[in-house]
């Protein structure tokens, strides 16, 4: 697959601000990681400016594991060390400066989060990601993301099967046994563009457009390469690309390092930081 131009050509006088202030909602005391790889991801495919809002007390050890480009917003936290409600100011702040918002990665499922995972959505006026416990906030709140796609055109969904089950309220057979379909009418219904994760993934959005991915192997299906993919897609984004072709060649992509990794590491031993490392020859490859 042959890459488009505003993925591969900088001018001379290029600044970082030319190409995506990405924020990212993510991590908790035992998903830190999660920030970690999708901040990673999005800086190795091409963003400006990467700045990830983090429960405060993992400010500290978060700046150790995570790549040293990457930037932090430390943001009010619950006795758990997961994003607090009180937050909710500081993040409509921090919102207006960026062009690209990611939520999701490692932000667990308790009640506070995802309240708060819903009130930051209409804010997004710009590019949005929801991946992982993102998408978990709108089971049964489906309503909220068509609005909000009334407004914002360039909303993307990374659900895996399990989280689309939940999302529509059925089990993994029923979205198993018909991924394409599944996937075009959710993203006709809810006027978002959705990638549909798993074996021969799934991007679809709300005018019709559908791209079966065929790179990828079963080595991938380890903990981590979902979050690799949010912040791929998020850089995309930041580069200009609209929703349909960034989630399209972040996928094809994805699928392509991870090739690349299990050729190197095997499939058995390949893990989300491996994909990671594979992206710039991933990229070389379709230059």
């Amino acid at each position: 697959m042959q890459l488009p131009a505003r993925l591969l050509r900088r001018k001379a006088d290029s600044h970082k601000g030319d190409f995506g202030q990405i924020f990212i909602l993510a991590g908790s005391a035992r998903y830190s990681g999660a920030a970690a790889l999708c901040s990673a991801a999005a800086m190795r495919s091409g963003a400006g400016l990467v700045t990830v809002g983090i429960p405060e007390s993992l400010n500290t050890a978060f700046i150790k594991i995570k790549y040293p480009e990457v930037m932090t917003l430390s943001l009010p936290e619950t006795k758990s060390a997961t994003l607090a409600e009180k937050g909710f100011t500081k993040i409509k702040n921090f919102i207006k400066e960026a062009d690209v918002l990611v939520i999701g990665p490692g932000l667990t499922q308790e009640a506070g989060v995802q309240r708060l995972i819903r009130r930051v959505l209409p804010l997004a006026a710009r590019p949005l990601v929801i991946d992982a416990d993102g998408l978990n906030a709108f089971k049964g709140h489906l309503a909220l993301l068509s609005s909000a796609a009334r407004i914002n055109k360039n909303i993307i969904l990374t659900p895996h099967p399990g989280e689309m089950a939940r999302l529509l309220g059925r089990n993994i057979g029923y979205v198993q046994a018909q991924r394409k379909n599944i996937a075009r009418e959710f993203a006709a219904n809810y006027k978002v563009t959705l990638v549909l994760k798993g074996n021969n993934t799934v991007v679809s959005d709300y005018s019709g457009s559908c791209y079966v991915n065929k790179t990828g192997n079963a080595g991938m299906s380890t903990a981590g390469s979902g979050d690799v993919l949010s912040g791929m897609i998020a850089a995309f984004l930041g580069l200009g690309l609209d929703s349909f072709p960034a989630a399209k060649y972040a996928v094809y992509l994805h699928g392509l390092a991870g090739d690349l990794a299990a050729e190197e590491k095997t499939q058995i031993s390949l893990i989300a930081t491996d994909i990671i490392g594979k992206i710039p020859e991933a990229i070389k490859r379709c230059s």
